[in-house]
């Protein structure tokens, strides 16, 4: 394989995330990822020039702090019954 074909199957994968973008990295709808922003659960966005985005890590980081199901039962299984 040629060194051009190597570099142009190098998949880099962006750290600024746009609003729909960011809200799909954390599973959840653009709605709710607003909510979120809005009632400080996740982080506030950055401005690049007009562009609005999140930086990845730190949805990671507030991710991270977002509370774990209690009790470590889940809920699903209820439904299946």
């Amino acid at each position: 394989m040629s060194e051009v074909n190597r570099q142009s199957s190098i998949v880099i994968e962006p750290r600024g995330l746009s609003r729909p973008r960011a809200a799909e990295y954390l599973g959840i709808s653009p709605s709710l990822f607003d909510d979120m922003v809005r009632d400080g659960r996740m982080p506030r966005p950055k401005r690049i020039n007009s562009r609005t985005v999140w930086d990845r890590r730190h949805l990671d980081e507030a991710f991270e702090a977002l509370p774990d199901n209690g009790g470590g039962r889940n809920p699903w299984d209820d439904s299946a019954s």
